[in-house]
């Protein structure tokens, strides 16, 4: 008679399951953080694309454009809504049916703060984004989070990454 058993005996298999709860315990929450930085990454480049993208159109259809969020018709500040990149027909940063939408992004995530010291930036025909400079941020899940990130549009239009390492949205 053939004493060798195919499987796992209740032991080992109870082992087996104590080991993988130990390492899934300690995993899930490193877990959350790479995604909430692959968020902020992904978000502040969506952005960054974005403004370069309407700097490029003013210039390229020597049109004033504007990037704002629009609730209603007007640009707001809960930049959360995304932005919307159109030809500013009258310069009112109010989207009229004259106006034509270049772009528009989705929704930022809604535990996701973005905040701007304006409610659009308007880069005039020859790229200058004169008197709507400033820093867009963005902070995953918290104002204060160690994973914000920012975009600096300069009096020249030029759009950058922010370098500084401790943004908050507060």
């Amino acid at each position: 008679m053939n004493s060798h058993r195919k499987g796992f005996s209740l032991i080992e298999l109870m082992t087996s399951l104590s080991i993988l709860t130990i390492l899934l315990t300690g995993g899930i929450p490193s877990l959350t953080d790479v995604y909430t930085q692959y968020r902020a990454d992904s978000s502040i480049r969506i952005i960054q694309q974005t403004l370069q993208f309407a700097r490029n159109q003013a210039i390229t259809l020597n049109r004033t454009v504007t990037a704002c969020a629009v609730i209603d018709e007007k640009c707001v500040q809960n930049w959360q809504v995304g932005l919307t990149v159109f030809i500013d027909t009258n310069n009112n940063s109010q989207l009229d049916d004259s106006d034509k939408i270049l772009y528009m992004t989705n929704a930022f995530d809604s535990k996701d703060t973005v905040k701007y010291n304006r409610t659009s930036i308007r880069f005039r025909p020859d790229g200058l984004a004169s008197g709507t400079n400033g820093t867009l941020k963005y902070c995953p899940s918290s104002a204060t989070s160690p994973y914000s990130r920012a975009v600096i549009v300069n009096q020249a239009g030029r759009v950058r990454f922010s370098t500084e390492k401790s943004i908050r949205c507060s």
